[in-house]
């Protein structure tokens, strides 16, 4: 199987990237595709930011090169800003809309940039998917579904099959869980 694409993923401490990433890893792996993947979280759990690179069918190194990116799946609006210059001109960036507060934007004074802003800064340079996944998560029935739904967003950009992804989802998160996240995955792959 020849598949290559890049994908970053960027949020928040505590807004699952990590296990956003472990899932598209394990699918990867149960395809066959090689996989190599990073992530750096050094303050995430006091809300800094998290980044995640995954390479799929790259038999190069972990990180991902500036500009390098196919999609960058961004679980924070800020981030995507942050992260942008990981994605390729041509890429696309899957963000949620919906801010975390308080965000490190906001540790120097500033004031937090409008949704609307950040969008339309994006879209200058980039196709942009841009919904509420905040929102969506609370609809499949838990604000900590938010992840998957990205992962749904993004599954229409992986080159492993819905199926088997869900059966990762299944896998990963706690048995009791296992419908409310399935529902975050069909509402994020509706999205596209």
């Amino acid at each position: 199987m020849s598949v290559k694409l890049d994908l970053v993923i960027s949020g928040v401490g505590g807004q699952g990237a990590i296990l956003a990433s472990d899932i598209i890893g394990k699918a990867a792996v149960l395809e066959g595709i090689p996989i190599r993947a990073a992530e750096t979280h050094g303050m995430a759990q006091r809300g800094g930011s998290v980044v995640n690179h995954i390479r799929l069918g790259c038999e190069l190194g972990s990180m991902i090169p500036l500009h390098g990116a196919d999609v960058l799946l961004a679980l924070e609006p800020a981030e995507a800003l942050r992260y942008i210059d990981s994605l390729s001109g041509d890429g696309v960036v899957i963000m949620n809309t919906e801010p975390v507060f308080p965000i490190t934007v906001t540790s120097g004074g500033e004031e937090y940039p409008a949704v609307a802003e950040i969008v339309g800064t994006l879209r200058t340079t980039h196709k942009v998917i841009a919904f509420n996944a905040s929102e969506l998560a609370m609809e499949a029935g838990h604000p900590q579904t938010m992840n998957v739904v990205m992962v749904g967003a993004a599954s229409n950009y992986l080159p492993m099959s819905k199926e088997l992804l869900i059966d990762c989802i299944k896998g990963m998160v706690p048995p009791k869980t296992v419908d409310i996240n399935v529902r975050a995955f069909e509402l994020g792959r509706a999205q596209m």
